[in-house]
């Protein structure tokens, strides 16, 4: 029942993909995480100004990520219950009044304030993006979440520029600057909460008139749902480990970068753009790919065939770097879409769960990484934290443990 109510959220609920809508939320994605992105691209700012340590900097991003991320699972459960359109305005002004203490903040703890009013923003904005993004997808889910996804790593991949062009130029005060772009997401949500609202309604005139199946427990599905349990268990464990990875590259590997190749902070962070730019790519053709050949497989792709060339990142000089980077960032970000489609037919009707669980919880403890591998790099050094992190993609050999997708659908059957 509750994945028809879902379906029928859309114009035309059979087939019909609204495209107006998916730009628009994958516009905000887009801005929403360029405001998360501020953060890791002030950090070579903050610890110019302050003398912040990687720990230090390590527990900016956990902040960031802890509070956007393990918030993300029960913001599903409570609007999977009840959806809240206009959760998702306010989520965004409490971005807003956190960047503007970013801005001003004087000290340390001020900080961590601040990325904490953020995080709170962007942990209510997710679950119900993506929500969103079901509701105008039709009967092209992969490409929708794809178009959903690749605004939120477009945004991210915005991050070094901002360091590179605002940020180093301008100093920690130049974040004001996104207050604009705070407020523009404020604004286009109003519009896509309205929408949202119009959908809700007309979703629940004809559940009303259904009625309820009951349908008693077998062995066979006792058993698909030890199967499912254990899918999503793995699945989150899977998108850990990337999250790992992304983390280790994102918020270190442009410190690795000057510290080997000898280039200022403004080169460095080129790096990070082409890493991010090149996976906001796959991340769109991802979703189409998985539509045609597979989600499972394309899991297993994005993190075996990454793997290899990652490998080979901390032991090659400046120059490849820029083309290894590039194809890892494609490669392994291709999968950042599907895997949320491929958790929603595992558990379907239950959008704001499984994207809390994959989206926020599963890729937000790339914070824990981010304390994680702070404290290595204070420990034993940058290359070596970097080795550690260019092999995490090899743990995509367990995704040969996942149902296929043909088995999700014969057990959903």
């Amino acid at each position: 029942m509750q994945a028809q109510k879902v379906k029928l959220a859309t114009s035309n609920p059979e087939s019909s993909t609204v495209y107006p809508i998916l730009f628009i939320i994958g516009l905000v994605h887009l801005l929403n995480d360029a405001l998360q992105s501020v953060v890791p691209a002030l950090f070579p700012v903050l610890q110019n100004s302050m003398g912040l340590t990687f720990t230090q900097l390590g527990l900016i991003a956990f902040a960031l990520n802890a509070t956007s991320s393990l918030i993300q699972p029960v913001v599903g459960i409570i609007t999977d219950k009840r959806p809240s359109p206009y959760a998702l305005p306010i989520g965004l002004t409490f971005s807003l009044f956190g960047i503007i203490g970013l801005a001003l903040a004087p000290s340390f703890w001020v900080i961590i304030i601040s990325v904490l009013f953020i995080g709170l923003g962007s942990a209510a904005f997710h679950p119900e993006g993506s929500r969103v993004a079901y509701m105008a997808a039709g009967n092209r889910r992969g490409l929708a979440q794809s178009i959903y996804q690749v605004g939120g790593n477009s945004g991210q991949a915005l991050a070094p520029l901002m360091a590179a062009y605002i940020l180093l130029p301008l100093g920690q005060k130049g974040v004001l600057w996104f207050t604009i772009v705070a407020a523009a997401a404020v604004m286009l949500l109003l519009y896509i909460a309205a929408w949202y609202k119009q959908q809700v309604a007309y979703s629940n005139r004809p559940l009303k008139q259904k009625k309820t199946i009951t349908v008693k427990s077998t062995d066979k599905s006792i058993g698909n749902r030890r199967i499912i349990t254990f899918s999503i268990c793995l699945l989150i464990f899977l998108v850990f480990a990337r999250s790992w990875f992304h983390a280790g590259i994102t918020n270190f590997y442009a410190f690795y970068a000057i510290e080997n190749y000898g280039i200022p902070i403004a080169d460095s962070q080129i790096y990070i753009f082409v890493f991010l730019g090149a996976g906001a790519v796959g991340t769109f053709f991802g979703g189409p790919l998985a539509d045609r050949f597979g989600k499972r497989l394309v899991i297993s792709l994005s993190m075996l065939g990454s793997a290899p060339l990652a490998l080979l990142l901390p032991f090659v000089g400046p120059t490849l770097a820029y083309l290894l980077v590039a194809i890892i960032g494609f490669i392994i970000l291709s999968s950042f879409s599907v895997t949320v489609v491929y958790a929603q037919e595992l558990v379907p009707g239950r959008i704001g769960l499984v994207s809390g669980l994959i989206v926020g919880l599963a890729f937000g403890m790339g914070a824990v990484g981010s304390v994680a591998l702070g404290v290595l790099a204070d420990w034993v050094g940058l290359t070596n934290t970097i080795i550690f992190t260019v092999s995490l993609p090899f743990i995509g050999l367990l995704t040969f443990f996942l149902p296929s997708d043909q088995k999700v659908r014969e057990m959903h059957n």
